[in-house]
C-alpha cells in the first residue's frame, strides 16, 4: 500500500494538517493535506460568513479546491470530523487580513 503525505510534510509548514483517519483512495493512504490559501475565483459560489462559520457543505465544496494532493468531494465529505474541523481552521486563517492575526495574536 502507498502512502502518500503532502511534499511539505518533510518541512513543518502551518498549512499542513495531518490526518488522525487517513482518506482511503484504492491502495493509497492520504496522511496528511496541506491547504493554501484560495484566490477569489476559487470562492465563487460559496458565502465567505460560512466559511468562517466552518458549514460542512461549503468546505466540502472548497477542499478539492485547495489540497495537495488533491482530493475528491467526495473524500472531503468521508472525512473524520475532526479533520474537518482542522482543516476548517485553517482556512478561517487565511480569511483574516495580516493585521487582524496580529492583533489577535497581541490580546492572546
Amino acid at each position: 500500500m502507498q502512502n502518500i503525505d503532502s511534499a511539505e510534510t518533510k518541512s513543518p509548514d502551518d498549512n499542513t494538517v495531518t490526518l488522525d483517519s487517513p482518506i482511503l483512495r484504492g491502495k493509497t493512504t492520504i496522511g496528511s493535506l496541506t491547504l493554501r490559501k484560495p484566490q477569489s475565483g476559487e470562492l465563487r459560489g460559496l458565502q465567505l460568513v460560512e466559511l468562517l462559520n466552518m458549514d460542512v457543505a461549503t468546505l466540502i465544496k472548497l477542499l478539492p479546491r485547495i489540497t495537495s494532493p488533491s482530493i475528491t468531494a467526495p473524500e472531503a465529505a468521508g472525512m473524520d470530523p475532526a479533520d474537518l474541523l482542522a482543516c476548517g481552521s485553517k482556512i478561517s486563517g487565511f480569511l483574516l487580513q495580516k493585521s487582524a492575526k496580529t492583533d489577535t495574536c497581541l490580546v492572546a
